[in-house]
């Protein structure tokens, strides 16, 4: 059976932070901010899901016309099947909707496989931030999409 991307709920969050804790055992986001971001105004989170099954989210946020990925993991043995990038399709999606004109996102400096990623979707490096990384200390690439307007 192939995953599914579908809005995040609560019911998911179980899931969602044991994917964190194995994604970025350096420093995963707690249950408490997982909560908060999926219950943000302004903003929205989606899960690749199969047989029940959280293989992957995102979390994203607009201000505005500009949105912000936030935060987008998938499990290792998931990968590259296509989750990340319909996850990533799906945030795009619900910010033209939105009026959204362009997404940034931070990557770590060392992630090239998830950079490629971003540059296979469309995203431009945009800057730099220093030590923006705490666990360990490492510098973030800065990357943005601009999107069509949705007609």
């Amino acid at each position: 059976m192939a995953f599914q991307i579908v809005p995040m709920t609560a019911g998911h969050l179980d899931q969602a932070e044991a994917v964190e804790k194995t994604c970025f055992p350096e420093d995963p986001w707690s249950r408490q901010i997982l909560e908060e971001a999926l219950n943000g105004e302004n903003a929205a989170a989606w899960a690749a899901v199969e047989e029940g099954a959280l293989l992957g989210y995102v979390f994203f946020s607009r201000v505005l016309d500009e949105g912000s990925v936030d935060n987008i993991a998938v499990l290792p043995a998931a990968r590259r099947r296509g989750a990340a990038s319909a996850l990533l399709e799906a945030a795009h999606r619900w910010g033209q909707e939105r009026g959204v004109r362009i997404f940034f996102l931070e990557v770590r400096a060392s992630n090239g496989g998830a950079a490629a990623l971003y540059q296979k979707m469309g995203y431009q490096e945009a800057g730099r931030r220093r030590n923006y990384y705490l666990s360990p200390r490492e510098d973030a690439i800065i990357m943005k999409l601009e999107l069509m307007p949705c007609t």
